[in-house]
């Protein structure tokens, strides 16, 4: 109820986070465009041409596209969560609204610019459906929205959690900048799970963001395989993350000027 009555001044975070991304640049809101092309373009050449990995009948474009937006908006939520409280120091100290209000309008703003880029896909898409590529979305695909929901969640959750932990340790933001690129490789945005042997699929199918990136490839490409129980392990996963980043939030809210 807080942050509701406070919902004007999350709104104009919101617009600040978006601006500021590509403020004083020239090209402005097309690096939102530019970044998962070039990144797209280089997964393409290095594992779909070098290294021949398969991409379960799925133009390679399209397939490392869907992968690339949908962990980036992950990434997004987590790392720039991470550095709420201490990005944020000099307002917290001075200036009384909910906190909660801070991480909210990352994901937020995070969320703006994954919607433009889904257009992008969206282009992408149609391009290799009309060219006769063997692609199509199924029942699945209403079940993409609730997918996105649950990556705020969990980025969101895992973000304040590491934020709250950072104003004592700040060795851990070094820790979560690697380990979050490690996390990438066990996650199947370059590779399908099908290509994960089976020793190890288990380790890969327990990652939740592999929850979502094999449902988003289900539902909108009807490649890969996912049933409606991995959808309700992700969702008990991303709820239970972001209750305990939320306690842990609050609870650090109260004293972290006093250690930071």
């Amino acid at each position: 109820m807080d942050v509701w009555r406070y919902r004007d001044l999350l709104l104009m975070f919101v617009k600040r986070d978006f601006i500021s991304l590509y403020k004083q640049t020239i090209l402005g809101p097309l690096w939102f465009l530019i970044q998962p092309i070039f990144t797209m373009t280089v997964y393409v050449i290095i594992f779909g041409g070098f290294a021949k990995i398969p991409t379960e009948g799925v133009p390679a474009p399209l397939f490392y596209l869907l992968g690339i937006l949908t962990w980036t908006y992950f990434l997004d939520c987590l790392n720039k969560t991470s550095n709420v409280f201490r990005e944020n120091q000099s307002i917290f100290g001075k200036v009384y609204f909910p906190r909660l209000i801070m991480p909210l309008s990352i994901v937020m703003s995070s969320l703006v610019r994954f919607s433009i880029q889904l257009f992008l896909f969206l282009l992408v898409f149609i391009y290799f459906w009309f060219t006769g590529s063997d692609i199509g979305p199924n029942s699945y695909i209403f079940i993409f929205p609730i997918l996105i929901l649950f990556v705020a969640c969990l980025g969101m959750g895992l973000g304040m959690i590491v934020s709250a932990m950072t104003t004592k340790y700040r060795d851990i933001a070094y820790l979560v900048a690697f380990g979050s690129q490690l996390l990438m490789y066990a996650t199947p945005v370059v590779y399908p799970l099908s290509f994960v042997p089976e020793k190890y699929k288990p380790i890969i199918a327990a990652n939740p963001m592999t929850q979502v990136i094999e449902g988003a490839r289900f539902g909108l490409l009807g490649k890969g395989h996912f049933e409606l129980m991995n959808l309700l392990y992700l969702g008990v996963i991303s709820v239970v993350v972001l209750f305990i980043g939320i306690l842990t939030f609050k609870k650090v809210e109260k004293t972290f000027v006093d250690t930071i």
